[in-house]
Order: structure tokens, then sequence, then C-alpha cells
């Protein structure tokens, strides 16, 4: 598959972010003990609603370290930076299009080519040290103090840490990313268009949108949740540095690595948002006939930052929270319907094939590169794109999970961010994959339709079952509420980190980044479509790469210096008489 077709939105991973605390679950310790908000869902198991200035995180849930600076919501260096470094970007875009572009790609071939590697060693790193850490003596400590507990029931816990990513990208590429690897198998490991392609179109999919990519989110979750629950620390990521970089990070280093996380996710949300807007775009040339222009795209994305930033800045919490609701509970229904309407056979049997082969061919598919030009251009359209979108959104899932984790141990973290949704991806890819190319077998064509435009493939699924137009009006409608929902807090999380940190950014910081990310995604379609749009994301995660790696670096002296651990070393040494 090009790389210019090869997009992935993991986009919807925030629905819930900026919450306020809900009481702890039924006889447990935790919970906040301040903020009227929470008020408003005592007694409530729901998960946290999304957006807006007016449901800001509870500060009780990111507590600010005693000797920090009170947090304002005044804007400073970062905001002004930022905002400056995405206009200029933007200007560049529109005067020198073509100039922009040839860069874009150059730098893209130079990082896949001579970095490549790096996206393939982190997420890998990543999964070892967070299953070290659950391991060892480091799994028993809490995210908060050692008396604290978990303020959700588990399943609720485990349901909201799904709902933080069933967005676009499963939609979008639930079909298209196996259908794509199954006519043309990834490295050449299979011949096309047969049952062993069909296992490793699913083993990839699972590679991409697995372990690595939740152990990615993980290990930022873990770092913010210890840094802020345990120490008391504000909610940046220079913040979170703090072990490695000292005194650096409350200077310009401090805020260049909050801009970089800016950036980051900023891209993330315009990659999305354009994603997004050509999904809706083939969706409703499906049901209405309206050829998927360039021009619709942009009111697409047009309309849909009108409605998030306005989401965002009315602070409707209660209805982002229902919706981040619906959308989960759709998602759900759409599943199941494919499954019981479609070839549930043959994709059970699929499944249980492809998870043996994936546990068995793991460490290889988790560290083969590229061998020749050919390969490296598929690596870069899809596994090298996909490890780089993952770590541009690290420290926005990270907050949410960060956000919903307190009370729980290490052990309990990992398990639920490692095992959980990747076994729920694995069954979705399995499901929606597998029943397209077991169509595609019996003569439907849907390879070809996904070869030719990827924004086809789920629609042209949904032809082969039953009230196939329903379900496609369904589908439309369930894209454009996952992205509302999550870009809500999205535009959140950039307005804060924009703003010292502050959980209350003012009205003005909110709505200029959700119009800079509207932006953003019209100039980039203009400059050369998704794959500018990818590009930009992509080459955007490169710097922040490093933070990602400090940042682990970081986390294990943290954690090798709790107060709990050195005093449970100290108490072994003394029994030992060393």
């Amino acid at each position: 598959m090009p790389a210019t077709e090869a997009a992935v939105s993991p986009e919807t991973t925030m629905t819930m972010l900026n919450s306020p605390t809900p009481e702890p679950a039924s006889g447990t310790a935790g919970g906040s003990d301040r903020s009227t908000a929470s008020a408003s869902s005592s007694g409530s198991d729901d998960p946290p609603p999304a957006g807006g200035a007016g449901s800001a995180l509870d500060t009780a849930d990111f507590p600010t370290a005693p000797d920090a600076a009170p947090h304002s919501n005044r804007v400073g260096k970062v905001f002004v930076c930022s905002v400056a470094v995405v206009i200029a970007f933007m200007v560049w875009a529109t005067i020198a299009p073509d100039a922009l572009s040839d860069i874009m790609t150059r730098a893209m071939t130079t990082v896949s080519t001579g970095f490549g590697w790096i996206y393939l060693v982190v997420p890998f790193a990543a999964i070892a040290m967070l299953v070290s850490f659950a391991a060892s003596r480091f799994g028993r400590l809490r995210l908060g103090s050692q008396d604290s507990r978990p303020e959700y029931r588990t399943i609720t816990w485990l349901a909201m840490i799904l709902a933080a990513v069933m967005g676009i990208g499963l939609v979008s590429y639930g079909v298209a990313e196996p259908m794509s690897h199954f006519m043309t198998p990834p490295h050449g490991l299979a011949e096309p268009e047969t049952m062993d392609a069909a296992i490793r179109a699913m083993q990839f999919s699972y590679l991409d949108w697995g372990f690595q990519a939740w152990a990615i989110f993980g290990v930022f979750g873990l770092a913010i949740g210890y840094s802020t629950h345990r120490k008391g620390r504000p909610a940046l990521v220079s913040t979170m540095l703090r072990p490695v970089l000292g005194r650096f990070v409350d200077g310009w280093v401090g805020n260049f690595i909050d801009i970089l996380t800016i950036i980051a996710t900023l891209f993330g949300t315009t990659t999305s948002l354009g994603l997004g807007a050509s999904q809706i775009g083939e969706g409703l040339n499906t049901v209405l006939g309206v050829d998927s222009t360039i021009v619709m795209q942009i009111i697409v994305i047009t309309v849909l930052t009108l409605l998030f930033t306005g989401s965002a800045l009315t602070g409707v919490s209660r209805g982002i929270k229902y919706i981040s609701q619906i959308t989960l509970t759709m998602a759900t229904l759409l599943g199941l319907f494919v499954f019981i309407t479609g070839p549930s056979g043959f994709v059970s049997n699929l499944f249980v094939r492809s998870v043996g082969a994936f546990a068995g061919d793991f460490i290889e598919l988790s560290f083969m590169t590229p061998t020749n030009a050919e390969d490296s251009e598929w690596m870069l359209g899809w596994t090298y794109f996909m490890m780089a979108w993952w770590l541009s959104w690290s420290a926005f899932v990270g907050i949410f999970l960060a956000k919903i984790s307190k009370g729980r141990t290490i052990r309990e973290f990992v398990a639920g961010v490692l095992l959980v949704p990747s076994a729920v991806f694995f069954i979705w890819f399995t499901v929606m994959g597998g029943s397209a190319i077991k169509f595609d077998m019996d003569g439907a064509r849907i390879g070809d339709a996904t070869q030719d435009n990827l924004d086809t493939a789920f629609f042209s699924l949904l032809d082969q079952l039953p009230l196939s137009m329903l379900a496609s009006v369904f589908t439309i409608i369930m894209v454009i509420l996952f992205f509302v929902s999550s870009a809500d807090s999205n535009t959140f999380v950039l307005s804060s980190l924009s703003s010292r940190g502050s959980f209350a950014p003012r009205r003005p910081v909110i709505a200029t980044w959700g119009f800079l990310t509207g932006g953003c995604a019209v100039v980039l379609l203009l400059v050369g479509g998704l794959q500018a749009l990818q590009q930009a994301a992509m080459l955007s995660a490169v710097p922040f790469t490093v933070i990602v790696v400090v940042l682990g670096i970081a986390l294990i002296k943290e954690l090798r210096s709790d107060h709990q651990i050195v005093e449970e070393v100290a108490r072994e040494r003394r029994v030992l008489g060393l």
C-alpha cells in the first residue's frame, strides 16, 4: 500500500478527560475531598465527561506540589511560541505549498531510511519496561498514597480505557488495514489473496494496534500518574522529566518540551480531522451519491471544527459524557451486527489461528525492519507511521489514563492498559477485516475497492450485509460523534498545556486551539491531502520520541528512589546482615 494512503486515527482517546472526580468505588478509601463539581457526580460510577472549560480536571486529581507556584490560567511563553510556530507553518503551507511538500517528503524519507528502526525499538522497550515493573516489587506501588484505593470499579475502569480510543481509526482501518495487507502481504511473506495472506494481515494489524501502541500510552500514563498522584507535581510533561533534567525543567528547556508536546498533539488531531473528513465524505457518497471532493472535505472539516470548538467553549460536559457513552455502545452494536450477519464461522477460526501465529512470531514481527526500497515504503506507510502516530498522542492519552487510574497499583495499571484493550482491538480487527477478507474470497472484490481508495473499505463491507444503507448511515453518525466528543477534550488539553498547566484555561485560548486545529487540517489537505497530514504527524513525533526515552529513564529513577522501595530494600539488607 502506498504511504500516501496510510493514516490511522487514535484520535478518540480523550473523550472523557476534563472531568470532575467521582466518589470512590464502594468499600474504598480513595476519592477526591474537594471540588463542588464532584458533587454533581456523587454516587455515580459513570465515566467522567469530556470537554469544556466549565468541566476542567479537578485539581484534587492532579495536585500541585506544596512548593510549586499556584496554577494560573494566564498564557505565557509556551502559548505564544506554540501559536507562532503553528501560524508560521500555516502561512508557509499557503504561500509555498510545493516547497513545503518537497521538504516534508525528503524529511520523511530521511527519517524512515535512517532512523525508522527507532519506531520499532522504543515501543518494544516500553512493553519490556511495563512488564518488568509489574513483575517486580514496583508492581505493589500505588498511583497515589499507599493507602489510597481506586475511584472506579474495575469493570468501569476498563470500559473507560476502551472508550478512550474507540474512534474514527477503528472505523476507517478496521477493514482497510487487514484488507490492504491481504492484497499485498507485508515483506512478501505470503502469496496475495490466500489464507496465509489473511493470517499475515491479521498479524500486522495486531502489531500496529496492540501491545506496542498501548505500551507507549502506558508509559506516559504511568509517569503522569506517579508524578501527579504520588509526588504532587503539576500535570505537565516537562515536570515529569525533573528526575533527569533537574532545575532545567523550570527554564527554557521545560518550555521547549511543553511546546513540542503541544505541536505533536496538535498535528495528531489535525490528521484525525482530515481522516474523519475523508471518511464522512465517502460515507455521504455512499448514502447520498455526493462526490467526496476536496471541497466537500473542507466543508466537513469546517463543520466539525465549529462543533467541537463550540462544545469546548460552552462546557456542555454532561452532553459530551453521554455522547461518549453512546458512541462506545454504537461501536459495540456495530461489531455484533457484522459478526452475527457476516461469516462468523470463518472469522472465529481466523481469530484463533491469527492470535496463535502472532504469539509465535511476536518478537520477529516487533523488530522486522525493511530490506529493500519496497519494504521501506511499506513500513513508512504503515508500521513506522503508526508507531509515530501513537507517540504523538502519548501525552494526551497518558493524561487520561492517569486521571482514571488514581489508587491503582502499578501491576493493576499495566495489566489493565496492556492486555484488555489489545484483546478487544484484536477481536475488532478480526471481525471487520476477517469478514471483508471472506467476502473478497467469495468474489465481492472488496480488496480492489480498498486499493483504489481506503475510505471505501468499510462501506464496501457493509454493502455485503443486510440493511447496508441503514448500517452506513449508522456508521456516519458514529464517526461524527466520535470525533466531536474526542476533539472537545483534545482542544481542552492543548489549552491547558499552553496555560501553565491550568485546568481552567481561558475561553479565547480554547477557541484559538480549536480554530488552529481546523486551519491546519485544511491547509495540509490543500498541500498534499492525507499524505501531508500523515507526514506532519510523523515528523512532529520525531523529537517527541527522545522525550519518551528520557521519560522512561526518569520513571525508573523515580521508582527506584520511592520511599517505600527504599525502606523495603533497607529491611532486606538488615535481614541478610548486609
